[in-house]
């Protein structure tokens, strides 16, 4: 009977979406994108910036553990160098450091009586937490963008002021380092407690662009991949990574849960290699469901696009589309902003019209109390976009389908609002149109799946606001369009229709 001894790291990485922990399978992909004679040198030094487990620092030693055999054979020799002399990391928390210790020098006090080290002079050793304050500005941490009125509480409870991005490497460590290799899985988001109790913002990127900072030879790190065309307060990230040619490697996850089992983050994730000494081209990667598509290389920005193209198939067929149309005739241009009339979603009007001066408002169709996500409002509280109101248009959700399930939808069902008519905030407005028949032929292109799946490669989250369309061509509306029709069109091959129709559902 074989026995079987179960790494409790790999249950850690499974108990939820709140703290989202790293797999030692996980650990061990994102090292070997490192050249491996790092781990034969004794003067190899790594860093955990935002260690939650300890799984990268135990890797890390395993495998230092057998390239520095012949130069160090002592076994405890050869673990006290390792300790002390080349891997270290900073914790997110109390918890996670004591966690993180016990994983690396198996106790939580390096230079307890269990510690694998003998060389530790005190219980932190190189895996170090210091418990740190926002600086408030403003009523925001200059350094992360916390809420005051969220985090400046007593001291007892969590600050999630992270030491990394507030604290130097000296202050840290009391004195100043260098690192060959930064390495880890950051803390996604911060919740900051405006608009909602659970509103949150990014706070992955500020880790990536701090350990920039810190100029080491090698960058791996797994984030949320949203920042590839969205994402709020990532537009200045997005574009210093898209124009970024030492990131070399990226591996992309469009479902997150092909890496982080049972959890759902919108988007997906990735992981990537930057390399400061060797810049170029990068090699992209896709993995969706055990399937690896590529590698191909590519830049990270193509000519005409402000944002990254995810699917490595996608890419001939923008350059077939953008060979055959003008960009500067993009669909988007008949889309609205979000809160077309100024109405907001929590305004659902009434159910029933009490005076003349009333206008029809569609509202979503899961308020029950509405038929048919119908009310009237009054005309004095629409406060935009007033010149559409008596226009032939097309309705459309300003949330669209989530883009982390496949086939995709991508958008929500399209449909035709009379003249006298206006919307809240659950939709976006696209038009005007001369008639209702023009209106049911841009209904018609809408729901082909050609272009959902234009509008695939600048969305993917739920959001389908007005930037998305921008890859989306214009098209003569004095007709209805099929796919036949628009693959004809642009001269798409049998590959790239087919690889279409994998990744977006018909619509009903």
């Amino acid at each position: 009977m074989t026995h079987y001894s179960p790494d409790i790291l790999n249950c850690l990485a499974n108990l939820s979406s709140d703290e989202v922990f790293t797999s030692p399978e996980l650990a061990n992909r994102m090292l070997d994108l490192l050249p491996q004679e790092l781990f034969r040198s004794s003067k190899t030094r790594f860093l955990d910036p935002c260690s939650k487990s300890g799984v990268f620092l135990r890797e890390i030693a395993k495998r230092l553990l057998v390239g520095l055999e012949k130069q160090i054979p002592d076994l405890q020799q050869r673990i006290d160098h390792i300790m002390t002399k080349q891997v270290f990391g900073i914790a997110c928390t109390d918890l996670t450091a004591e966690m993180s210790r016990r994983t690396l020098y198996c106790t939580k006090q390096a230079n307890g009586e269990y510690s694998v080290s003998t060389a530790f002079g005190d219980a932190q050793g190189n895996l170090r937490y210091m418990r740190c304050k926002h600086i408030w500005e403003n009523g925001k941490c200059c350094h992360c963008g916390a809420n005051r009125a969220q985090y400046d509480r007593i001291e007892t409870i969590e600050t999630y002021a992270y030491p990394f991005i507030h604290k130097s490497i000296k202050e840290i460590f009391q004195k100043d380092m260098q690192f060959d290799v930064i390495i880890g899985n950051p803390p996604y988001q911060l919740n900051v407690g405006v608009e909602k109790e659970n509103y949150a913002i990014a706070i992955y990127h500020k880790f990536v662009q701090q350990a920039k900072k810190l100029n080491p030879r090698y960058l791996c790190m797994i984030i949320p991949a949203r920042w590839y065309a969205g994402g709020r307060g990532l537009d200045e990230f997005r574009d210093e990574m898209l124009h970024d040619n030492h990131l070399r490697v990226l591996e992309d996850y469009p479902d997150a849960s092909d890496v982080f089992p049972g959890v759902q983050i919108k988007a997906g994730v990735c992981y990537f290699l930057w390399d400061k000494d060797n810049a170029g081209d990068c090699s992209v990667t896709t993995n969706l469901n055990g399937e690896k598509i590529g590698p191909t290389i590519r830049p990270l920005l193509e000519k005409g696009a402000t944002t990254f193209i995810r699917y490595n198939q996608m890419v001939s067929i923008y350059y077939k589309i953008k060979a055959k149309d003008n960009q500067n005739n993009s669909f988007s241009s008949l889309v609205s902003p979000q809160t077309p009339f100024g109405i907001i979603t929590s305004e659902k009007g009434h159910m029933e019209k009490m005076s003349s001066s009333d206008v029809k408002m569609y509202i979503s169709g899961n308020e029950k109390e509405y038929k048919g996500g119908v009310s009237f409002i009054e005309n004095k509280k629409i406060t935009k976009g007033k010149d559409l109101i008596d226009c032939h248009k097309v309705l459309i959700g300003k949330a669209g389908s989530g883009s982390d399930s496949f086939p995709h939808s991508i958008l929500s069902n399209p449909f035709y609002a009379e003249p006298g008519s206006v919307c809240n905030q659950t939709y976006l407005v696209i038009g005007p149109f001369k008639d209702k028949n023009e209106c049911d032929n841009v209904i018609s292109y809408i729901k082909t799946r050609f272009f959902r799946f234009m509008v695939l490669l600048r969305k993917n989250s739920q959001d389908a606001m007005r930037g998305v369309y921008q890859f989306v061509p214009l098209q003569d509306f004095s007709h209805p369009w099929t796919d036949e029709m628009l693959y004809k069109k642009y001269g798409l091959d049998k590959d790239e229709i087919a690889f279409i129709e994998s990744m977006i559902r018909p619509m009903e």
